[in-house]
C-alpha cells in the first residue's frame, strides 16, 4: 500500500496544481475524477492493444542501434501513448458543453495523461521500489504532464477556432509526440554514455513551454472579467 501511495503522490500534486491554475471557471470535480479514472484506464487499454499490434508488425532489431531506438521512441512509444490520450479528449471531452474555455483543453488532457501515468507509475514502482518512485516523481510523471499540457494547449484553441480545428488538434498531438519521443529517445540510447542528459533537457524545455501555455490560456479565458 505504501508503494502505491508513493507512486500516486506526484500524480496528485500535479492534479492539484493544474486544478488551481484553472482560475476563472472551475471544472466539476466529479467530471475531472471521471476523466482521470476512465480516461486513464481507456488510454491504457488502447495503448496495450496498439503495442501488441506493433510488436507483431515491427521487426526486432539490435537494441544498440540508434536508428531503431529513434523509431521506437517516436513512432512506437510516443505515437501510441499520445494518440491513445488524444482519442479520448478529441472524441469525448472536446465535444462536451462543459469544455467551454481554452484552458479546458489543458485540464482534460492532463487528467487523461495523469490517469495513464498513475497506472504506469504504480506498475513501475511496485516492481522497482522506493528508489524508482523517487526518480519517476521528478522525471516520468511530470514529463507525462508536460506532454498533456502541450497537447491540451492546442486542443483548447481548436475548440473555439472551428475553421482550424483539425489542424490545431493534430498540431497538439504532434507536439506531444515530439516531446515524448525526444524524452524517451535519449533514455533509450543509454548505451551511449551521457546521452540521458538529453532527456532532462527536453523535460526542462517542455516544462518551460507548459508554464507559458498555462499562463497564455489563463489570459485568454472566456470568463476573465
Amino acid at each position: 500500500m505504501n508503494l502505491i501511495l508513493e507512486a500516486l503522490a506526484p500524480v496528485i500534486v500535479i492534479l492539484i496544481w493544474i486544478y488551481i491554475k484553472d482560475k476563472y471557471e472551475k471544472e466539476s470535480k466529479r467530471i475531472l475524477v471521471v476523466t482521470f479514472v476512465v480516461g486513464g484506464i481507456i488510454s491504457i487499454i488502447i495503448t496495450s492493444i496498439l503495442y501488441i499490434l506493433s510488436d507483431t508488425l515491427l521487426p526486432t532489431l539490435d537494441k544498440e542501434n540508434v536508428v531503431f531506438q529513434f523509431v521506437k521512441a517516436f513512432m512506437v512509444v510516443a505515437l501510441i501513448e499520445e494518440f491513445s490520450k488524444y482519442l479520448i479528449v478529441r472524441y469525448y471531452s472536446q465535444r462536451q458543453d462543459y469544455f467551454n474555455e481554452p484552458y479546458d483543453g489543458i485540464i482534460y488532457c492532463v487528467m487523461v495523461s495523469m490517469g495513464f501515468a498513475a497506472v504506469e507509475n504504480i506498475a513501475y514502482v511496485l516492481q522497482g521500489g522506493l528508489s524508482v518512485a523517487l526518480l519517476r516523481a521528478f522525471t516520468a510523471v511530470p514529463a507525462h504532464a508536460t506532454f498533456g499540457i502541450l497537447m491540451g494547449y492546442f486542443m483548447g484553441k481548436a475548440k473555439f477556432e472551428t475553421h482550424k480545428r483539425a489542424k490545431l488538434n493534430l498540431k497538439g498531438l504532434a507536439l506531444a509526440i515530439i516531446f515524448h519521443g525526444a524524452y524517451d529517445f535519449f533514455l533509450f540510447i543509454d548505451f551511449i554514455p551521457g546521452m540521458y542528459i538529453g532527456a532532462f533537457i527536453s523535460l526542462i524545455v517542455g516544462i518551460v513551454f507548459s508554464i507559458k501555455a498555462v499562463k497564455r490560456h489563463q489570459v485568454n479565458s472566456n470568463f476573465k472579467v
